[in-house]
């Protein structure tokens, strides 16, 4: 039967657990079962590490094929926009038209153009403000012993496969 992980893991603490109560003197069947365990954590560890190569080229694939998408939609905005000007100044050459059932024309809009924000009274700025931390200075000061309230140096622990 093959065995989870977990249940590896399980087994191996339990195993563990029993050889702590004997004071550490390991019977034949313990050996055995610790034998089985490593054959069997090995196994899972190899399946485990093909199952995240795969998933890894996966996201390598997808990145990729964004990347190409994002491309293709450029292509297809720059001639949206160059088939829209050129209806624009087809527009403006001719006059209004129709074809079939379609017309082609113009409405006038009015925007607003700002040379200098900076120049403008208070009453016509709106200030937007994004507060972010500094992890990296908040760090440096952890480190340097200092103590700062809501932060916290958290020690994780990643996974390495070389």
């Amino acid at each position: 039967m093959k065995k989870s992980l977990f249940n590896i893991q399980k087994d191996y603490k339990d195993l563990m657990y029993e050889v702590e109560i004997a004071e550490g003197i390991l019977t034949e069947d313990q050996i055995s079962a610790l034998e089985i365990n490593e054959r069997d954590l090995q196994s899972k560890s190899i399946a485990y590490l093909e199952v995240v190569r795969s998933k890894e080229a996966t996201n390598t694939l997808i990145d990729t094929e964004i990347k190409r998408l994002q491309q293709l939609k450029k292509v297809n905005t720059n001639i949206l926009t160059r088939l829209n000007e050129n209806l624009l100044q087809a527009v403006n050459t001719f006059g209004n038209f129709e074809v079939g059932l379609t017309r082609f024309g113009t409405r006038k809009s009015t925007s607003v153009n700002v040379a200098d924000v900076n120049t403008l009274p208070a009453e016509f700025k709106t200030i937007k403000v994004t507060e972010s931390a500094n992890k990296a200075e908040l760090k440096k000061a952890i480190q340097r012993g200092e103590s700062i309230k809501g932060v916290e140096l958290v020690n994780n622990l990643n996974l390495k496969i070389n």
